[in-house]
């Protein structure tokens, strides 16, 4: 009798690979443990501005750390001879920042933490000195209304604690003061910025212990006029701003308490090319500038991302003393 072969043993599939949330398989090495572990290559940033006037390049280093959640920037300049001058180191991050300056062998730390829902504590510390500020800033009633405690640590001198209280028209500072320590007197200071809707302009009232800023500014599509007076000097000056069209725009500024006066025409073409002229009786020179890339912006939104100013300035008391200057910033991105 022919006994049966036995049935060789069944070889069961391998198990599908895990899905990602959109229904596709996870390729190998791309599992939960190793995409915990894998890091970017942080993209480096290097910006190098020139300036012809102080012969000296003006260099920062940056790039962001751990997915964007902290910025790390060096800076520096370089003279003729290539000597490295000023380094400076920055570490910023959401509630943590650190600045330090290499020569000086110091730094200043800043802290930010929001411990409950509308309450801020904020500290500064420089290390080198032994000093810094504490303070605590909570919302009332919103956002848009603020108190703000504040402090030096150690309290030295003349410093007091300083109460402050934001709203949506300015904010408003009180603090006491030793005005004579030997006397022990002291007295409350009073200073803040109060802003207000006028006659279809912003009225600016700026008051800082005994002086008093005041300032209205009305504006339009073509027109600026911005008179202010400081008191207790009586200082008086008026600027104006004319816009003629899209490109053309002239500013002029006077000041009564010392017959001085500066005047700028502009001319832009296009968002990335602009001309200025202007003459001050401060300095008494005349000068012309032309700026490529925007004036106000970074190297970045500028053609090939770079920017370049060129001055020439006109003295009025010796014409053959003109100089002719420029500026050149450049940015590359790793």
């Amino acid at each position: 009798m022919v006994e049966p072969k036995p049935e060789p043993p069944s070889i069961s599939a391998p198990p599908p690979p895990p899905l990602t949330a959109d229904g596709g398989a996870v390729a190998p090495g791309q599992g939960s443990f190793g995409s915990l572990f894998k890091i970017d290559r942080p993209k480096l940033r290097v910006t190098s501005e020139y300036d012809s006037e102080s012969s000296v390049f003006f260099n920062k280093i940056s790039c962001k750390l751990l997915d964007n959640l902290a910025k790390l920037k060096l800076s520096f300049q370089n003279a003729n001879n290539g000597e490295v001058l000023e380094p400076h180191l920055y570490l910023k991050s959401k509630f943590f920042s650190l600045q330090y300056d290499v020569e000086e062998n110091d730094a200043l730390l800043n802290t930010s933490l929001e411990i409950a829902p509308g309450l801020q504590f904020r500290a500064a510390t420089e290390l080198k000195a032994r000093q810094g500020e504490v303070a605590m800033v909570a919302d009332l009633a919103g956002p848009a209304y603020k108190f703000e405690l504040s402090s030096a640590v150690p309290s030295i001198g003349m410093s007091q604690p300083r109460a402050t209280l934001k709203f949506p028209l300015g904010e408003i500072s009180l603090e006491e003061k030793d005005e004579e320590e030997e006397q022990q007197k002291r007295t409350l200071s009073l200073n803040g910025t109060v802003k207000s809707h006028i006659l279809n302009g912003v009225y600016t009232a700026r008051f800082s212990d005994e002086n008093l800023d005041l300032r209205y500014a009305y504006k339009d599509s073509e027109m600026t006029f911005i008179p202010s007076l400081s008191l207790p000097s009586n200082a008086l000056s008026i600027a104006f701003k004319r816009r003629f069209s899209h490109s053309d725009k002239l500013s002029y500024l006077y000041k009564f308490d010392t017959d001085s006066w500066s005047a700028v025409y502009k001319h832009r073409v296009g968002n990335d090319y602009k001309l200025k002229a202007g003459y001050d009786t401060d300095v008494r020179h005349g000068w012309a500038a032309l700026w490529v890339g925007n004036e106000d912006g970074k190297a970045k939104t500028a053609p090939m991302k770079m920017k370049v100013q060129i001055m020439l300035q006109v003295p009025q008391d010796n014409i053959k003393s003109t100089a002719l200057m420029f500026r050149v910033k450049k940015r590359w991105d790793f």
